[in-house]
């Protein structure tokens, strides 16, 4: 008799969850070469790790108990959702450099930084944050869990934007106010200003 939780169209779903994620934390805890500055707070970064470890367990506990089954429509959309999550945040990484961090953190000799996905979004890290939970909901066809995520990650996802908003005003004045006004905070609804 075959295990059932071995059977592809169970299996697929929940091991591809588990390698995003794995992936995911092993992003995390690269080290880079940064600039390290004074951290802000560390609630946000606390609440966005488990938005994305209860999007992962109760989706798989959600997948589990409706007896749920691949589903290729979802599931294509839920790797899509995947990758171009981990590309954009290699990409804003790559484009902060030195400057990178998972905190609010402004450094003294901090660089305002307009280049690669900063060009359509002032945060493209937290759209890819929104990509990554919609990748699991999407595997997993856990649409309750999606909701009941959205619930704890958008008031942190607000919290967070509030506060490195102001850090960046602070720091950068006028010129983040031009910033701000020209491009979208998170979801890139236009095209960059040719300026």
């Amino acid at each position: 008799m075959t295990v059932w939780i071995m059977k592809p169209e169970i299996f697929i779903p929940i091991a591809s969850v588990f390698l995003i994620y794995t992936a995911r934390i092993i992003e995390l805890r690269t080290k880079r070469d940064t600039i390290r500055g004074p951290v802000k707070e560390n609630l946000t970064f606390r609440l966005f790790v488990l938005a994305g470890t209860v999007m992962v367990a109760g989706g798989l506990v959600e997948f589990l108990i409706r007896h749920s089954q691949l589903f290729w429509p979802t599931f294509v959309a839920g790797w899509l959702c995947a990758f171009f999550s981990f590309a954009l945040r290699r990409r804003a990484i790559a484009a902060l450099g030195k400057f990178w961090s998972l905190h609010v953190e402004i450094r003294d000799n901090h660089q305002f930084v307009r280049s690669g996905p900063f060009r359509f979004v002032r945060h493209p890290t937290y759209f890819s944050m929104i990509l990554e939970l919609l990748s699991g909901g999407f595997i997993f066809n856990a649409y309750w869990t999606m909701m009941a995520v959205t619930l704890l990650f958008i008031p942190a996802l607000l919290m967070r934007l509030k506060l490195e908003e102001s850090a960046l005003i602070e720091k950068f004045g006028p010129t983040y106010k031009d910033y701000q006004q020209e491009t979208p905070a998170i979801f890139p609804y236009k095209w960059p200003s040719t300026k």
